[in-house]
């Protein structure tokens, strides 16, 4: 599913399923609760802290799911189209980085945990 495709997407469910979008104040209260509970998760799943009986069953990407739910959600609102931001947005980091990530002796001593393939 593309950026465009993922925005019509959410768009149809809002106005079938859901009835009307929140207002945008009240999807950044809920995008915040989102970045919680995949922090929450992260911290149980790859940190020191244990499971609660209560965070058992939850899938890290249904939560990443959900935030990336809402952040769409607050594109269609605002009229921003995720394809163009992103292109734009990556367009800066490389132009931006290309030799910092690079040159960070922190990034090539290889304590670093290596990323799990898709």
């Amino acid at each position: 599913m593309t950026f465009d495709q993922a925005q019509a997407t959410v768009d149809e469910w809002i106005t079938t399923t859901g009835v009307r979008y929140f207002s945008e104040l009240t999807n950044m209260a809920i995008l915040t609760e989102e970045v919680g509970e995949v922090a929450r998760l992260i911290a149980r799943q790859y940190g020191e802290q244990s499971f609660k009986e209560s965070d058992k069953g939850r899938e890290l990407g249904d939560e990443l799911a959900d935030v990336l739910f809402v952040v769409i959600c607050l594109a269609n609102q605002t009229g921003v189209n995720l394809t163009e931001a992103m292109a734009r947005n990556l367009a800066k980091k490389t132009q931006r980085d290309a030799t910092r990530h690079h040159n960070n002796p922190k990034l090539t001593s290889g304590d670093a945990a290596a990323p799990t393939p898709l």
